[in-house]
């Protein structure tokens, strides 16, 4: 039992850092160690002590439990907080961390994505300079600086952290089969937040059209990967749904042989998860049943797709 949970947390760590020169600096800057002792754990000429092993648990939320099998009856979500407008060093490596997570899940062609949302999802959002801004602007706004009130034009994101959105939107088109479920009224929530801002001049007109052009192109983008059933770069499939009753936050799921992970979305740009293989199965079940109440736009009904972005548009053409 000891040598099963022990080469499942080396396996864990491959796992964040595939090659060894990547986790071996990592492990050096972690547990402020030399570089011949990182070595001699990696080869195993000597194991890690309980002490680094819950540092480096703690720090890259590898769960300790799920690796030692002990099942307690409880499921544990954690939560990793991300400063997404200027992001540490760590923080970056955390978000690269999940990119190279994403990427190699192509691997496994079985993979699913599923995302139930009330808002534009981050998978969708990154790849739109603009629109993702002011969703962290809006953010900001909410529950950023709490004497400082942060107009648009004053929210910089950096050109590391641009990257690694790029880089993020480039991943997610990689996973086999994405499914995504909207609340009817997603458009028309984001539409009337830009207009409370812009009528309260945190916005200004010139970038309320910038955010509306990038709309447009977005709608555009949405209606054909809707007529493929699939993202146009990748081919990989995509399925877009409009659920008939309203959603009260995000939920998504990614499902694989290798990983199986459930988020619970909450204050906008936060996270809650678990890697809990029976929480994952649940998770899976509850949001695969949400096509009850769904409309299939991709691909199958013509006639409510055209519907459905005609009148998407005509709300962004009220911007």
């Amino acid at each position: 039992m000891i040598n099963n949970w022990y080469d499942c947390f080396m396996e864990a760590l491959f796992e964040r850092f595939p090659k060894r020169l990547q986790l071996s600096q990592a492990l050096i800057d972690l547990l402020c160690i030399e570089r011949e002792a990182v070595y001699r754990r990696l080869r195993r000429d000597v194991t890690f002590p309980v002490n680094e092993i819950v540092k480096i648990a703690l720090e890259w939320n590898i769960s300790l439990d799920d690796l030692i099998g002990i099942n307690t009856g409880q499921v544990s979500f954690q939560m990793q907080p991300v400063n997404y407008l200027n992001p540490s060093p760590d923080e970056l490596d955390y978000l690269r961390y999940i990119i190279r997570s994403i990427n190699n899940l192509r691997n496994y062609p079985s993979t699913e994505l599923m995302v139930i949302s009330n808002k534009l999802p981050r998978q969708l959002l990154s790849g739109y300079k603009n629109l993702n801004k002011f969703y962290l602007f809006k953010w900001i706004y909410q529950y950023g600086h709490e004497k400082e009130v942060v107009p648009f034009s004053k929210i910089e994101v950096s050109g590391e952290k641009q990257q690694v959105d790029n880089e993020y939107n480039l991943a997610i088109k990689q996973i086999p089969d994405s499914s995504f479920i909207w609340d009817s009224r997603i458009f028309e929530y984001l539409i009337s937040n830009i207009q409370y801002f812009n009528s309260i001049r945190m916005i200004t007109d010139q970038e309320k059209d910038m955010i509306k052009e990038e709309l447009i192109e977005m709608l555009d983008y949405l209606l054909k990967v809707a007529g493929n059933g699939c993202y146009p770069e990748t081919q990989n499939k995509v399925n877009l749904y409009v659920s008939q009753l309203s959603v009260d936050t995000n939920y998504s799921y990614t499902f694989s042989p290798e990983a199986k992970i459930c988020f619970i979305h909450v204050f906008e740009k936060c996270e809650i998860y678990t890697y809990n293989a029976e929480m994952a199965k649940n998770f899976k079940k509850w949001m695969q049943l949400k096509k009850r109440s769904s409309i299939q736009i991709s691909e199958v009904d013509v006639r409510s797709r055209i519907d459905f972005f005609s009148k998407q548009q005509q709300l962004i053409d009220s911007l």
